[in-house]
């Protein structure tokens, strides 16, 4: 029997070993033959599948999503049109750029309390000055009626 044991794979692609039993568990890497020993041997493109699955992360798509793509590609015949790459791709960005919308605004109103010198956050939210919007974000709506320091 020929294959890399789970330390050579881990080294190769980048992670810990646990992470490799992990995967197995989730689905998203085939269980590997075993050696006489009883120790894992997996195939040479484990390493590739790693390291896949690692950018995938990065990309922001979750295990699920991953396991999923994983299946599609493995599938292609009778795979449905919205579990491709493409789609998926297209669905994880515009996602992104809901998130990056979001974070501009928080950094935003971030600049704005720094500029505005707002030291303690009680403080600050009573005062009408404050630029952190505490009356929409806050459960209850509750609005300020403080004055001007």
């Amino acid at each position: 029997m020929s294959g890399l044991r789970s330390g050579q794979v881990a080294a190769a692609a980048g992670v810990n070993p646990q992470t490799l039993r992990y995967y197995e568990r989730r689905g998203l890497l085939a269980e590997p033959d075993r050696s006489l020993g009883g120790h894992r041997l997996y195939p040479a493109e484990t390493v590739t599948v790693l390291r896949v699955i690692k950018a995938a992360q990065r990309l922001g798509f979750t295990l699920d999503e991953v396991a999923e793509l994983l299946d599609a590609g493995q599938h292609r015949h009778g795979r449905h049109p919205d579990a491709g790459l493409r789609v998926r791709s297209q669905a994880k960005l515009a996602e992104v750029e809901t998130k990056i919308a979001d974070l501009q605004v928080i950094a935003g109103t971030l600049r704005a309390a720094v500029e505005a010198g707002c030291d303690d956050l009680v403080e600050c939210a009573d005062r009408p000055y404050c630029p952190i919007p505490f009356a929409t974000i806050a459960p209850g709506g509750a609005c300020s009626t403080g004055s001007p320091a």
